[in-house]
């Protein structure tokens, strides 16, 4: 016969009746969080194209807007808008290539005529009796060359499934702000039908706060583009480099419409073209891209954004700087109009108060004193 104390024994030893349920939940959640951030990790690039597309959609808004209000349809306002882009872009690079082009022919021309003048200072300076046939023929027979030649050709392969990948990416781009833009009013109607009346006030503001800070931002970067574009084109002139209007454009758009590497494209070609001219006229060109790209970074830059987005220089510059780290050059690219959105909209639910008469004395700035001249 069992001892009296045995059955509760065995009920504490027996496993609780909710601990395979609590099991199961736990191993459920943790696989739909691997699935989750699985299919995450394996669209990120389509949401972050999803996310270009709908700033680019909030900077054409207004002009598409303001034709849909003149009775035109808003399809046909948006392909106008974007065909007219299309065509600008497309005159820029022709124009470009065309002189780029002449260029390079130019460049490869006179390139021995160039050796031959470094080859000599050479011998004049270092006492050496160097020959361009033998640094040819020596050039011709290396292995790093030989080399050189095999990787090249085998990596056209991966060169063109870059090109392939990125016009793929530019159709996705266009075809979701072509929609954004489109059905714009069709979009905002839909996501207002799913909130209560309350949120869609709110929504409606907040789109409308989008598109004006977006529009800020790139009235921005065209006068900073402006600015750059003319201040180079006096230095092109000065030197007297060829092409200075079209290569003074170049510098402008490149510089400030491409983010992180810009400056560095936008500066190449003016020290190529300048290099045709006189090897000296490169270096001058690049030490003034570099000095005119610090001033533009500490002391243009926050200016401009700050007075046409509204936000703080150093908010504006760790905007940057925090868009970089999270999304490359799209971040730094998006980052500014977003915060400024985001600053705007919560701008409006941060209740404020008025200063205490100690707090405004602490926070005043001190006048300066006027020192009168002494009466004798």
């Amino acid at each position: 016969m069992p001892p009296a104390g045995a059955a509760p024994a065995e009920d504490e030893a027996r496993m609780p009746r909710w601990l395979p349920r609590a099991v199961v939940l736990v191993l459920a959640l943790v696989a739909c969080f691997q699935l989750g951030s699985w299919a995450f990790h394996q669209l990120i690039g389509l949401l972050v194209n999803i996310l270009i597309a709908f700033f680019l959609a909030l900077a054409i808004e207004p002009a598409v807007s303001r034709m849909a209000a003149r009775g035109m349809r808003r399809g046909l306002a948006t392909f106008l808008v974007f065909l007219a882009v299309l065509v600008a872009a497309a005159g820029f690079l022709t124009l470009l290539g065309s002189m780029l082009a002449g260029q390079i022919i130019e460049m490869v021309e006179g390139f021995p005529r160039y050796l031959d003048s470094v080859i000599d200072s050479i011998n004049a300076t270092f006492h050496t009796e160097l020959s361009r046939l033998e640094i040819q023929d020596s050039l011709l027979r290396s292995d790093w060359l030989r080399k050189y030649v095999q990787n090249s050709a085998t990596g056209v392969l991966d060169v063109s499934a870059t090109v392939l990948g990125g016009l793929f990416k530019l159709l996705t781009i266009g075809l979701f702000s072509f929609y954004f833009a489109a059905d714009g009013p069709r979009l905002r109607r839909a996501l207002c039908s799913v909130l209560p009346p309350a949120k869609q006030s709110e929504v409606l503001r907040a789109w409308e706060i989008a598109v004006a800070k977006t529009g800020g931002y790139l009235y921005s970067r065209g006068l900073m583009a402006l600015i750059s574009g003319i201040a180079h084109y006096v230095l092109l002139v000065v030197l007297g480099v060829p092409y200075a209007p079209a290569l003074a454009v170049w510098v402008g758009l490149v510089s400030q419409f491409i983010p992180t590497i810009g400056t560095y494209l936008a500066g190449a070609l003016p020290m190529l073209i300048a290099f045709t001219v006189n090897p000296w006229y490169a270096l001058y060109v690049l030490g003034f891209v570099v000095v005119y790209q610090q001033f533009e970074n500490y002391v243009l830059q926050p200016k401009l954004t700050s007075k046409t987005v509204d936000i703080h220089p150093a908010v504006a510059f760790g905007s940057v700087v925090a868009g970089t780290a999270l999304l490359g050059a799209v971040g730094a690219l998006i980052a500014i109009p977003a915060i400024a959105t985001l600053q705007a909209f919560l701008g409006a639910y941060v209740k404020k108060y008025e200063l205490t008469r100690d707090a405004d004395a602490s926070t005043a700035r001190p006048r300066r004193r006027v020192r009168l001249p002494r009466l004798r």
